[in-house]
């Protein structure tokens, strides 16, 4: 597993960086799972109030095996920003446990506030609701998304902590 770095820190280090590749995300993301530190690997998914592909991602595994060992993926959710329906609950969130997953960032909403707590991963989003999502089997994954203005790529590498989320092309 690759090892939580500060984002403060992430940041100072790359003050210098002026072609675009190091990105920080706006600070309206609120940590609502018992990991408030995680990074990984990006694996994204576009949808708006369908949480689908969401489930189906995070029925996966969740980490990646290379020649340095075991990296754990961040799944990042570009849900619109929508306020009207949690994109991640209870279930998903144990889904993403179970299977590895080293955290999930949703631009929008997520509900079972107390259950997600619970989860020893990392879960951030701008708010929660308790409304579900319709099921309609739509969106996309593993596409190039705009979270919040900042363009995330599948591939990038994501770190978030209590300060905030930071997104490279390469591991920091």
């Amino acid at each position: 597993m690759v090892a939580v770095v500060s984002t403060t820190d992430l940041c100072d280090a790359n003050l210098a960086n002026v072609d675009g590749t190091f990105r920080v995300l706006p600070p309206v993301f609120r940590s609502f799972g018992r990991h408030s530190a995680f990074c990984g690997l990006v694996v994204t998914v576009k949808c708006f109030e369908d949480n689908s592909l969401v489930k189906a991602a995070l029925e996966s595994p969740g980490w990646i095996d290379t020649p340095q060992g075991r990296v754990g993926c961040v799944l990042v959710v570009d849900g619109g920003a929508s306020m009207r329906r949690a994109l991640v609950g209870g279930n998903l969130a144990l889904l993403a446990v179970r299977n590895g997953w080293a955290g999930v960032v949703v631009d929008g909403c997520v509900r079972d506030v107390a259950e997600l707590a619970q989860c020893a991963v990392g879960i951030c989003a701008l708010a929660s609701i308790p409304l579900p999502t319709e099921k309609r089997q739509t969106g996309q994954a593993q596409v190039a998304v705009q979270i919040q203005g900042v363009r995330v790529v599948p591939g990038d590498w994501l770190y978030a902590d209590a300060d905030g989320i930071v997104v490279s092309p390469y591991s920091l």
